[in-house]
């Protein structure tokens, strides 16, 4: 007979890789708010809302750790942890980013705590994959929540002024993401990932649109090569998402899992692009495409949600990700 599991025994890490995208709906009604007649309230009520559920979970997490710290590495030597540990580090840069209007006092303070955050699950992810066995080494599009998200903090570092800061955050993702999408394309000429694996492609969207975000913010005068690099980008994620449309089948062909998590951020930020670059430029066509990702956005992500948390509430999230025990 099974044992029942107490609070945060077995506290999977993948339910973070879900709140990232929640976050990243709010930033875009933000964006669809400075763009439009639309109320920033609704922005702020979905950010207030995910911040509950993720201090929930980081409390359930750390009281998991508390009972048995090794199940830190446990849980990054798991495929879907390592995802998850890396997106909980991420989650505090983009709780930053959602605070800066808001409470920019309180959002400089949980920036400079991501990038700690974000810095120590680096190095956990490293360490993980150095460690353990060969075959694990392999890149995959996770490697973009440990390596590239960093980007997520220069959001909030543009939005406060922090114009420095960004730009020293800007260049070496920039060169991380290249690397990643680089290494990854060649991997795809030669083998396609296995179909519970595939939602997992849908991240290389992600870093494509913050790059957008990101560049839009700094002052185009001062910075005339990053702000040309906003359009450049804006191109490259348009590209990502139409293959992603045409893979589409491909991509869910295995039904439903947690790894449609995977989907949620990607689309969040494009969506947040699009309608931060038709704020700017005035673009028709931007405000259009960032239109319907921002629809498309607040239905897949809740109906995503709503399936994850109740697998977590059930015990399931943990038993499907092999997340560790205390």
């Amino acid at each position: 007979m099974r044992s029942k599991t107490g609070f945060g025994e077995q506290t999977p890490p993948a339910i973070f890789s879900l709140i990232l995208g929640m976050f990243g709906l709010s930033l875009s009604w933000r964006a669809a708010a400075n763009t439009s007649i639309l109320p920033a309230g609704i922005s702020e009520a979905i950010l207030g809302g995910v911040l509950i559920i993720f201090i929930i979970a980081a409390v359930a997490y750390m009281r998991k750790l508390m009972l048995r710290a090794g199940t830190l590495v446990e849980d990054a030597r798991i495929l879907p942890g390592r995802g998850g540990l890396a997106a909980f580090g991420v989650c505090f840069a983009i709780l930053a980013a959602g605070l800066v209007p808001i409470a920019p006092e309180w959002a400089e303070r949980i920036l400079y705590l991501a990038l700690a955050v974000q810095g120590g699950m680096a190095i956990l992810v490293v360490y993980a994959l150095v460690s353990g066995p060969k075959e694990q080494r392999q890149v995959t599009p996770l490697w973009h929540l440990s390596f590239v998200g960093f980007i997520v903090a220069a959001v909030s570092a543009v939005n406060l002024g922090f114009y420095g800061l960004a730009e020293a955050i800007f260049w070496p993702t920039l060169g991380a993401a290249l690397l990643i999408w680089g290494v990854s394309a060649m991997q795809l000429r030669h083998h396609v990932p296995p179909a519970p694996l595939r939602p997992m492609l849908a991240i290389h969207l992600a870093p494509a649109s913050l790059f957008v975000i990101v560049a839009l913010g700094f002052p185009a005068q001062d910075y005339p090569v990053i702000a040309l690099l906003a359009q450049v980008f804006a191109g490259v994620a348009a590209l990502i998402l139409l293959g992603l449309l045409i893979s589409l089948k491909s991509l869910l062909e295995a039904g439903f899992s947690p790894m449609w998590a995977s989907f949620t951020f990607p689309l969040s930020a494009f969506a947040t692009a699009m309608l931060s670059l038709a704020g700017q430029t005035g673009g028709v066509a931007e405000r259009l495409v960032g239109g319907i990702a921002l629809v498309a956005a607040s239905t897949i992500v809740p109906y995503i949600a709503v399936k994850v948390i109740r697998m977590w509430m059930t015990g399931q999230l943990a038993l499907k990700t092999n997340a560790a025990k205390a």
